[in-house]
């Protein structure tokens, strides 16, 4: 039986000593079931939010909201472009935990209700990518679960295996969904702060004075954790007429690594949904939930039957001059000059010289100061000797028993090129 307002506005008063109600009223609106709701108006003239759960479940949650509600510092509150709920006060009633938290003026839209083109789907667009582009340091400061990658594959993998030990799985969706798990390219991602599954009606907004929709304020906070970006957008596939517009804004917003595969994995989360139901239904016997399950998994495997695998990105036209678009700007001066130490900067002018005129004399172009080499007491024969090399002793030994070269050679410069290295390499 649910719980009655003013049993509500007693769990107020015993959340919030010395604080009375004034007012209090049902919270309907959008509800699902799993929490008695209803708002109150304090004699300061704040208005509240409590909530209590009506089984260990949704208690197990509420606790989860409150605990990342408290995540949530002065500062990263200021970073959002929108507000979280403030816990104000918590107590328990019949043994369920109650939660007393401020209330978030506004109104909401469900994802299949959401239009294309600019208003509800880019504002809900933008207000995704500013919460994943918070610090994981966020997640991670509060004790909160952070998965990788890897991570987020395996539980996906874990998933299939049991919804496919339940005997009732169809064929068509095992191998869909083995080929979009198997596939490396669909799992690179970066880890970010995530909500957890949040839908779109968690999203309260208010038209501004122009008349177009923004969001101020954001209810739903338990899922808080650090993972897979595109568990956040898999609700896109109920929203036919504004996924493209709500991708767009927030791939545009987002100032992370391009994710080329996200709208593809964020559908592979969406139809796991069904296997999760399947498998809900399989672990606590009841039968009602797993042909539940079972007649939604069919329809599924119907629908997508001649789609493409999720492990093929849909690039069109506009994406590619959306790409254009996000990259940087390379006008300006650019320094182009050698960054390192390895050349001495006089030396390397001397290639730089201006010759206009003809070679210039070396003199001019650079003033290197050289050492002159000795060969006085240099033979071929001792330079062998020196090395111990037999070869090039006997070889040393014909060089200089041989007459010298015909001068005829000099008047041929590769003759005497080749004549002057045999007789330094002692091969002459």
């Amino acid at each position: 039986m649910a719980r009655s307002p003013l049993t509500l506005a007693a769990s107020v008063t015993s959340a919030l000593p010395r604080i009375g109600v004034v007012r209090v009223g049902a919270l309907t609106e959008g509800s699902s079931g799993r929490y008695d709701s209803a708002v109150a108006t304090l004699d300061d003239g704040r208005r509240v939010v409590v909530r209590v759960p009506v089984d260990v479940d949704a208690d197990g949650d509420l606790r989860a909201e409150a605990r990342a509600l408290r995540a949530l510092s002065a500062g990263v509150r200021g970073v959002l472009p929108f507000h979280a709920p403030d816990v104000l006060g918590e107590t328990t009633v019949d043994g369920m935990h109650a939660l007393v938290q401020t209330m978030l003026p506004g109104y909401r839209v469900d994802a299949a209700h959401i239009p294309a083109g600019p208003g509800v789907a880019t504002a809900i667009g933008l207000a995704l990518a500013a919460v994943h582009d918070l610090p994981v340091t966020v997640v991670r400061d509060a004790g909160l679960a952070v998965l990788t990658s890897t991570q987020v594959r395996d539980e996906a993998e874990r998933l299939l295996d049991r919804a496919e030990a339940t005997g009732r799985l169809p064929f068509g969706l095992l191998r869909r969904w083995s080929t979009a798990i198997g596939a490396d390219a669909l799992w690179r991602f970066e880890t970010t702060v995530v909500l957890g599954g949040v839908e779109p009606a968690s999203f309260v907004l208010e038209d501004d004075e122009d008349g177009v929709p923004a969001v101020t304020g954001l209810l739903t906070w338990g899922g808080l954790s650090a993972g897979d970006p595109a568990v956040d957008l898999r609700w896109l596939a109920s929203a036919t007429a504004g996924r493209a517009d709500v991708l767009d804004a927030y791939t545009h917003a987002s100032h992370r690594a391009p994710d080329a595969l996200i709208a593809e994995r964020a559908r592979l989360h969406a139809e796991l949904e069904f296997a999760k139901w399947l498998v809900h239904g399989h672990t606590v016997g009841a039968d009602s939930v797993v042909d539940d399950a079972v007649a939604l998994l069919e329809a599924l495997a119907e629908n997508v039957r001649d789609e493409p695998p999720l492990t093929q990105a849909r690039v069109t036209v506009d994406d590619a001059f959306a790409a254009i678009r996000r990259v940087p700007d390379a006008s300006g001066d650019v320094d182009t000059s050698m960054h390192t130490d390895t050349y001495d900067a006089r030396t390397m002018s001397a290639f730089a010289a201006d010759d206009e005129d003809g070679d210039a004399d070396d003199e001019e172009q650079v003033d290197l100061e050289t050492v002159p080499i000795e060969l006085s007491d240099w033979s071929p024969q001792r330079a062998a000797a020196e090395t111990g090399d037999a070869t090039r002793v006997d070889a040393a030994r014909t060089a200089e028993a041989r007459p010298a070269e015909s001068e005829d050679d000099g008047d041929d410069p590769d003759a005497a090129a080749r004549n002057a290295l045999r007789r330094w390499t002692g091969t002459a």
